[in-house]
């Protein structure tokens, strides 16, 4: 068998536990289970289950504070700046984009940045949070090990960058933008190594320019950036935004969290909302989406193109059929959530 269903509840209920084990507080590992499940539910397995192990393996090195006191360092009307106190990423973008929203309320725009944060999971998750509110959402970060050069160079000294948009709709999906500034993000390497494929031409290249499709011998390489030397450009200026803005680390400050488990990562990251209120009457914004999102879908299309999809559709699609049929997770993934079960006591994972 290559893989096997699990409800979501039962997999937010499994992390929820995997991380109090480790020591977070009840409160603080429920909003952490609840984040890493809904990252597998929408389809980043990049950023789900499969970050069990290395956060537990963080944790236990020393390399995350499981009581840090988050706390606003800077702020004025329309911003604030974080101090995640080396937490978990999840919990320091949480607050960040609550306060982001509470600002947004009262200035119509409201930016909140964060240093000594750490990896949060798939952008989408925080740029999302703001459409509860009928806010468009913008979200920033650094990626937690460097696997990008500068255009033409080989060092690498910038990271896959990520940076997400989320609009509101009325009757269609939301428009949902997640992408790395890279062709594909490094989670997206793991997971292929966890399932046993190869990476498409493109991803990545070795240091003589060659094409690497064995994501087992990622090391050897680094991941391309989206749009040749545009893609480079946009990962610095996201780099720029949410970490050097914000005192975290960046260029050859950042820590790889694969090879580095104990020290202190200073990732930073940033949470905008847009009330979209402030700018006209909600309710004809979100008609105006519909209308642009049937007109883009509805278009004419080249031969052999079965649909024009819309960013964030394809997630929507998975999330309702991942909560209709149980979320995959690859057998080799499986086995390894089962060892931790055992190890830590706790109730392993139950296939649908």
């Amino acid at each position: 068998m290559t893989e096997s269903r699990v409800a979501f509840s039962q997999l937010k209920l499994f992390v929820t536990a995997a991380m109090a084990h480790l020591g977070l507080p009840a409160a603080d590992a429920q909003v952490v289970g609840r984040l890493m499940a809904e990252a597998e539910l929408q389809g980043s397995d990049g950023h789900g289950a499969i970050r069990v192990l290395p956060y537990a393996r963080r944790i236990r090195a020393g390399g995350i504070n499981l009581h840090p006191d988050i706390k606003v360092i800077q702020e004025r009307a329309g911003m604030a700046l974080l101090d995640g106190d080396n937490g978990m990423g999840h919990l320091v973008m949480a607050r960040a984009a609550q306060m982001a929203i509470e600002k947004a309320r009262q200035c119509g725009i409201g930016w909140v940045g964060s240093r000594l944060s750490n990896h949060a999971g798939p952008a989408s998750l925080y740029a999302c949070m703001p459409m509860a509110h009928d806010m468009i959402g913008l979200y920033f970060a650094v990626g937690n090990a460097n696997h990008l050069p500068p255009w033409g160079g080989l060092d690498m000294l910038l990271s896959t960058n990520p940076i997400a948009v989320a609009v509101p709709a009325g009757d269609e999906a939301p428009v949902v933008l997640d992408m790395a500034t890279t062709v594909a993000a490094y989670g997206k390497v793991k997971a292929k190594v966890q399932r046993g494929e190869t990476m498409p031409v493109g991803w990545m290249i070795d240091r003589l320019g060659q094409p690497l499709t064995d994501p087992k011998r990622a090391e050897e390489g680094f991941l391309m950036p989206i749009g040749g030397y545009k893609g480079y450009g946009l990962s610095l200026i996201v780099g720029l935004l949410a970490g050097t803005l914000n005192g975290a680390a960046m260029g050859s400050e950042v820590i790889d969290f694969n090879r580095d488990q104990a020290s202190i990562t200073n990732t930073g990251q940033a949470v905008m909302a847009i009330d979209v209120s402030a700018f006209g009457d909600v309710p004809a914004f979100k008609a105006r989406v519909d209308q642009l999102v049937r007109e883009l879908r509805a278009s004419e299309r080249m031969p052999g193109v079965e649909r024009i999809w819309l960013p964030g559709e394809q997630s929507h699609e998975r999330r309702i059929a991942n909560l209709r049929d149980g979320i995959a997770l690859p057998a080799a993934l499986r086995k390894q959530l089962d060892e931790f079960a055992a190890e830590a006591g706790i109730p392993a994972l139950q296939a649908l």
